[in-house]
């Protein structure tokens, strides 16, 4: 989901950066419209969706069995929907937003047999978290800071988990010269032949903004 997440923001970018007075309203309605569709749905809170997720960690992971796997699954589509869109056009940083997509993929997995809810959420963290950080080592970190003991416990199973997502997520990622000719064709003329064929070269841009 975090490769969905990323190419969604890198997308819509350019269209935000050179329409931003009408973009950024409707990226805010988009937001509030997901946030509506995930209320009415499953009969939880528009904050699962609406915020950065700091705050609502805790709670989802406190109540998780409150929640069906049908519930997960639309809260990880509408917050991954209003992430990726949040990236495009928003300021903020990206670290709360994929904790709590991953702690819900988490939970949600934890309904297969064999699986501890505390294991899939520590490893739901740390795999959607390098995928959005490129940070291998702090997304390992990420779930024991968070679980505590529980998280030093199942820290085998976040480094298999960190590591498979990190190099699915690079297998899988768009290449720079492609993201380069969609950024210029977004953006007709604003940008010379030089400056293209050195964006093209160089390491993509990252998005500003997080939900």
């Amino acid at each position: 989901m975090g490769p969905g997440i990323r190419w969604l923001a890198r997308f819509l970018h350019p269209y935000a950066e050179r329409w931003t007075l009408l973009v950024l309203p409707l990226a805010g309605l988009v937001v509030a419209a997901l946030a509506i569709l995930y209320a009415e749905a499953t009969g939880k809170a528009s904050s699962d969706v609406l915020f950065s997720g700091q705050s609502a960690l805790p709670h989802l992971i406190q109540h998780a069995s409150s929640y069906t796997v049908g519930a997960l699954l639309l809260l990880m589509l509408c917050k991954g929907l209003a992430y990726g869109v949040s990236l495009s056009s928003f300021r903020g940083g990206p670290i709360f937003p994929a904790m709590f997509v991953g702690a819900a993929g988490g939970i949600a997995m934890s309904h297969l047999p064999g699986l501890p809810m505390v294991a899939g959420v520590a490893m739901g963290i740390g795999a959607i978290s390098v995928v959005m950080t490129t940070l291998p080592l702090t997304s390992v970190l990420l779930p024991s800071l968070l679980l505590l003991s529980d998280g030093l416990a199942v820290m085998p199973l976040v480094i298999v988990a960190v590591v498979v997502a990190h190099v699915a997520a690079a297998r899988i990622a768009p290449a720079p010269a492609a993201e380069a000719q969609h950024a210029a064709q977004a953006s007709p003329g604003a940008r010379s032949d030089g400056a293209t064929a050195a964006a093209a070269t160089g390491p993509p841009g990252q998005p500003s903004g997080a939900n």
